[in-house]
């Protein structure tokens, strides 16, 4: 059973900052594709950027020069940090990771997990 467990959201001014983590415990798998929603009260889950096996990452408008993206392929651990943090960004933070499940004759699938969430606040 692969599970994503996060940590690292908590209560800030404006301007300030956090770093959240994620950790996947899925034993003899891969991780593909790490990314980083998050969901406002009232709103739509978004995604707020994402990193890849190769370690390319995209970031949303909103967050570019702000955020940063990054991960442990050795640990299954993906990391991001919030810098200059807004009101705006308060929201549940949630990961998301692809993890490779090998089939038979060579195939493979991805299956997507996601993390319980963690509370993300910026206020004054």
């Amino acid at each position: 059973q692969v599970q994503l467990v996060e940590s690292g959201g908590g209560s800030v001014q404006p301007g300030g900052s956090l770093r959240l983590s994620c950790v996947a415990s899925a034993t003899l798998l891969s991780v593909d594709a790490m990314s980083w929603y998050r969901q406002a009260p009232g709103k739509q889950r978004e995604l707020v950027d994402s990193i890849t096996s190769g370690f390319r990452t995209n970031y949303a408008d909103s967050v570019k020069g702000r955020f940063t993206i990054s991960r442990d392929t050795a640990q299954k651990t993906g990391y991001l940090q919030l810098n200059s943090l807004r009101p705006e960004d308060k929201a549940v933070y949630y990961c998301n990771a692809k993890i490779i499940v090998p089939l038979s004759r060579g195939h493979e699938e991805k299956n997507d997990y996601w993390g319980q969430g963690t509370q993300v606040t910026v206020s004054s």
